[in-house]
């Protein structure tokens, strides 16, 4: 059998101490295969970005383990620690995040200039991932000029400029109209299954969650069910 992408082992997660104490997670385990699409379920509050902040390694578990390919990654420090997360990941929020008054190409090469990536070779793969998003025409034009929907391609092209391998979405279309939103989730999920990219979805929405091959629902910091997606 493969070794998951991505396995939690008994993980908890505690802010505060004494009676101001809060368990966000009190024992979540859990395997992700390369090339799944998961939805993580749970009402606001239940724990769920704080999860996704944990598997995305920008947060650390108070007690329990995250493994990425079977290395526990809390051997991971530093540069070593940036180093791996800014090329296995790529991340779409509901806030996009943007630098208004940057070009929309500055936007997206930003994880490569963080990388210390050349300046052409920069441009070279921001224009492919732009090219990729039907957005090559922008790539001059401010991101404050854009529609909700060219911000949020925009940052799936600065997702996909690393070549990820784990893409993270959190509430990807929570700010989009109805069509705009559709538009963007037929793109993430034509990432995964075109690009094998595997893709966790963050969302309180079911009919998002019920195009992915498994839901994991989050209640009170507890993981209350695993759901495969049988296809009709």
């Amino acid at each position: 059998m493969s070794i998951p992408i991505i396995l939690a082992d008994d993980v908890h997660k505690s802010y505060g101490r004494g009676q101001t104490r809060f368990d966000a997670l009190k024992g979540v385990s859990f395997a992700i295969s390369e090339g799944e699409s998961i939805a993580i379920l749970g009402k606001s509050g239940s724990g769920k970005s704080t999860l996704m902040h944990i598997m995305a390694l920008l947060d650390a578990p108070s007690s329990g383990r995250i493994k990425l390919e079977n290395v526990d990654t809390r051997t991971l420090k530093g540069r070593r620690l940036n180093r791996t997360r800014n090329k296995t990941f790529g991340f779409v929020f509901q806030q996009f995040f943007l630098i208004p008054n940057a070009s929309v190409l500055d936007n997206v090469t930003l994880p490569l200039k963080i990388a210390g990536v050349g300046a052409a070779e920069r441009k070279r793969r921001g224009m492919a991932a732009l090219e990729q998003l039907e957005l090559a025409d922008k790539a001059k034009n401010k991101a404050i000029n854009l529609s909700g929907g060219q911000k949020q391609r925009v940052v799936i092209a600065r997702a996909l400029v690393n070549n990820p391998r784990i893409i993270f979405a959190d509430e990807p279309t929570g700010n989009l109209d109805s069509k705009t939103g559709a538009v963007v989730e037929d793109i993430l999920f034509e990432l995964n299954r075109e690009h094998g990219i595997t893709l966790i979805v963050v969302t309180h929405d079911e009919d998002l969650a019920a195009r992915c091959d498994r839901q994991l629902r989050i209640r009170d910091g507890l993981l209350i069910d695993d759901t495969t997606e049988v296809a009709a």
